[in-house]
């Protein structure tokens, strides 16, 4: 059991301070900050491309879609403009906020259900399991057929994955996080083992194992409305769910004792959580592929910086992921224009260097 001032710390108080006044500031702080810095690279995605737009004509088109009552005149835009920016490159730059907000807040989940700085959506299997399900889907020729096989393969494919590693973990009713630990580590290496095996049969199909290989370094070339209003529903699903369980996340912080000793149900609690995470992280693959380390990265630099009460965290880490992926992917189109580099890859040469500064300073603090 910890003592009070253990538990004070753990939820973010500082000894000396006044919660409430120090952190509203800091948390209204950084959410206007974040806010305002969504907002430009949100405009900047839009018009930054081989074909640059004005942020001036970015906003007015995107005012005319949102208020359509013909209060905003287009007359002076070229219909080339208006179609490069509302049906190519605003539904790209939706789908990466998604996919960044949903990432960020399933590794929010994932580091607070295992109160491990190092945790993220991929450790319960669902990224994995998402990518062999878009894999079977391209190998299968269903992708070719209609747009909705892909993802629709690839969320089931994560949520099966999280409902075995769920299953082989739990005994007696009760899941030990460090058993879901390393049956999700296990679980990714034959999920990973089954789809290398799935990609050397289609060798012989030069076309198809490329564009599985493209897949899988994960990007978000020639996105479209129908991949936002995809991804939309379950990202707010999942968000709302993650929301509700913000002050359960909280106490499990304390540990499964503490938790149990407020009343609260801890296995409910945890299935519920991992389902909200393979929810965010399956809806993420189906859409864009496999994108690394932000699940991993964005929610523990904004815990550094705002703490960990998981009501400000969670929606902070949206925020946070939606701006940081959009930004990835302007370096993804701009940096070797007119080609493009595999935004898992900008992510990857991110996220690493930090990966490793976060197993440093673990190991320099014996895991504190």
């Amino acid at each position: 059991m910890k003592t009070g001032s253990e538990t004070i710390k753990a939820l973010g108080v500082r000894a000396g301070e006044a919660p409430g006044n120090f952190f509203t500031r800091r948390v209204s702080t950084y959410f206007t900050i974040v806010a305002v810095l969504l907002g430009v690279v949100f405009i900047a995605g839009i018009a930054i491309g081989s074909s640059p737009v004005s942020a001036a004509t970015v906003a007015r088109v995107l005012a005319s879609h949102i208020f359509p009552l013909g209060w905003v005149d287009l007359s002076d835009i070229g219909e080339p403009e208006q179609v490069i920016v509302w049906l190519i490159r605003t539904p790209r730059v939706m789908v990466a906020a998604l996919v960044g907000a949903g990432l960020a807040v399933a590794g929010a989940q994932m580091q607070g259900l295992f109160r491990n700085a190092l945790a993220s959506p991929d450790i319960i299997g669902s990224s994995a399991g998402g990518a062999l399900g878009a894999v079977l889907a391209l190998a299968s020729g269903l992708a070719m057929r209609s747009l909705f096989y892909l993802p629709v393969m690839s969320f089931a494919g994560a949520l099966i994955s999280l409902f075995f590693v769920y299953a082989i973990a739990t005994r007696h009713g009760r899941t030990p996080v460090a058993t879901l630990l390393l049956t999700g580590i296990a679980f990714n290496t034959l999920i990973g083992a089954i789809t290398s095996f799935v990609i050397s049969l289609q060798w012989v199909r030069w076309e198809v194992a490329q564009e599985i290989l493209f897949w899988l370094m994960g990007g978000l070339d020639s996105r479209t409305w129908q991949h936002v209003w995809l991804a939309l529903p379950c990202f707010l699903a999942g968000l709302f769910v993650a929301l509700i369980y913000a002050r359960e996340l909280d106490v499990l912080l304390l540990g499964e004792e503490t938790a149990l000793a407020v009343g609260t149900d801890v296995e409910k609690a945890k299935r519920i959580i991992l389902t909200s995470a393979a929810l965010l992280t399956g809806a993420s693959v189906a859409v864009s592929g496999i994108i690394s380390f932000v699940g991993l990265v964005v929610p523990h630099i904004v815990r550094l910086i705002i703490g960990p009460k998981h009501r400000s965290l969670l929606p902070a880490s949206a925020l946070t992921g939606a701006a940081f992926l959009i930004l990835t992917d302007i370096l993804a189109r701009t940096t070797r224009s007119p080609e493009e580099i595999r935004l898992g890859i900008i992510t990857a040469v991110c996220g690493a260097p930090f990966f490793l500064y976060l197993i440093l300073r673990h190991q320099r603090w014996g895991g504190g």
